[in-house]
């Protein structure tokens, strides 16, 4: 089937008009200290609306790609697991768990730094289990951004470590939308993947982890007094009984269930916990307010809060199809592949290149990661790269930036969290996306590790005959 192709006038650059606009709009409102999602909509909405009027063809044709860029099943696959992981995190949440975590910090003297660092592990642990780097976002920015700043770490530093986690699960699970896609587009298993790409993603964490740890002190957010009142009144172990549904999840994860099956045990298990342990009531969970004419609890809160993201994702994806039948993207990769000419590093340094720039414009990262697929397998085969080669560069580089830019999905998704919770503790207040993006170590040092790769041709595969990998490049090579 041929893909539908649309004219711009200007040239085919000018299909990269709605996400340009976009990007520089959500620049423009998170320097200026306002970074709403209301806002983000109506700049994508705006960025869609620019792009049509310079639009040759019919602008009912344009306005049916627009609808065909929504529906794509990425967003889809986001958005629910958005969902899921926001209705398990909220039942945690007054289940007590963030208050257990609290007394455990405090019990094991994990504060200011440690905590911080103990929060990168953590999340890398859930998220390479669990599979998805969003959910964790949304699990870790409910459960443990409260409770670090209670604990006396900076906010920026826990919310970039939150973020490093789900960037290094989101690299290195074997469920993840990424690595599946990684694997399955360039023609090879998830499990010998996994294996090859660890050797990339520990060199990334382990830097990470220190400077997490050396300095993610010192945060404010909570004088002394305060923070000995807050725990004076809620820190109890009682609500650590619900780290069994947070296990029950990792260990389901593991042994390959899909993540809605997870999270959805893993809810069923957490109300149960709390319900048995007389640490939620049923109205916390859902609440049938007749006076108020709505429904409200723990279950619909992890819906709603994200309601406004999934619009602005769609928008966001719609944008990106409208630049790929426009044109503007098969004109980066054609240029990246005359760069690379016949030199494996510069055909490798080129697929991280065409990697890195689809991640700045195309914010949901397994979208931008399937959008550079062919390119990545194109210049691969052309010079004999084994597809494990093949797919770590594709996915570590797209894992790593889905959590960096002030724009990018898993930043806004952190930070709407965070948002959510401001009504519910006096002392949080959200980290503009602007201010966190620098400090996302891992996500830095990961992509950092991928180019020094392609430059040096460290853990560099060639296929062999028999297709397995082999460190000598090929006669024809």
């Amino acid at each position: 089937m041929t893909e539908p192709k649309l004219r711009f006038y200007g040239g085919k650059a000018v299909s990269a008009l709605p996400l340009l606009f976009f990007i520089g709009w959500a620049i423009a409102i998170c320097v200026a200290g306002a970074p709403d999602e209301n806002g983000l909509i109506l700049g994508a909405a705006i960025g869609l609306v620019a792009g049509m009027f310079f639009c040759r063809d019919r602008w009912w044709d344009y306005a049916e790609q627009v609808f065909a860029g929504m529906a794509n099943r990425i967003a889809t696959v986001a958005i629910v697991a958005w969902f899921w992981a926001g209705m398990f995190a909220q039942v945690l949440r007054e289940g007590g768990l963030v208050d257990g975590l609290v007394w455990l910090g405090d019990a094991s003297n994990a504060s200011g730094g440690v905590f911080v660092g103990a929060t990168f592990v953590l999340a890398a642990t859930f998220a390479s289990a669990v599979g998805t780097g969003y959910g964790t976002a949304v699990a870790f920015c409910t459960l443990m951004y409260p409770a670090g700043l209670i604990m006396g770490a900076d906010p920026v530093w826990l919310l970039a470590a939150i973020l490093s986690g789900a960037a290094f699960g989101d690299n290195l699970a074997p469920v993840s939308d990424t690595t599946v896609v990684s694997a399955a587009t360039q023609e090879t298993d998830i499990p010998g993947v996994v294996r090859s790409r660890f050797k990339y993603a520990i060199t990334a964490a382990i830097p990470a982890l220190i400077l997490f740890s050396i300095f993610g002190g010192g945060g404010s957010a909570v004088d002394p007094a305060q923070a000995e009142r807050i725990f004076a009144e809620t820190a109890s172990p009682d609500g650590l009984i619900l780290l069994i549904p947070f296990a029950l999840v990792i260990g389901l994860a593991l042994r390959g269930y899909h993540i809605l099956v997870t999270l959805t045990w893993g809810i069923i298990a957490a109300v149960v916990f709390g319900l048995a342990f007389n640490l939620i009531e049923p109205h916390q969970i859902i609440l049938l307010d007749t006076d108020a004419k709505r429904v409200g609890g723990a279950l619909v809160t992890g819906i709603t809060g994200y309601l406004s993201m999934a619009i602005l994702i769609l928008m966001i994806v719609a944008g990106g199809h409208i630049m790929k039948i426009g044109g503007a993207l098969d004109a980066i990769v054609n240029g990246l592949a005359r760069f690379a000419g016949r030199s494996v590093a510069r055909a490798e340094i080129a697929i991280w290149k065409i990697v890195f720039a689809l991640n700045i414009f195309i914010t949901i990262n397994t979208a931008a990661e399937i959008t550079a697929a062919p390119v990545v397998s194109q210049l691969g085969k052309k010079f004999k790269l084994h597809p494990y080669r093949r797919a770590n560069m594709l996915d570590a580089v797209t894992s790593a930036l889905g959590y960096i830019f002030p724009w990018g999905g898993g930043v806004l998704i952190g930070y709407q969290t965070i948002r959510n919770l401001e009504g519910t503790y006096d002392f949080v207040q959200a980290v503009s996306p602007t201010q966190v993006w620098p400090f996302v170590l891992h996500g830095w040092f990961l992509a950092a590790v991928m180019l020094i790769a392609a430059i040096t041709g460290f853990g560099r595969r060639y296929e062999a005959s028999d297709g397995s990998p082999s460190k000598t490049p090929p006669a024809d090579v």
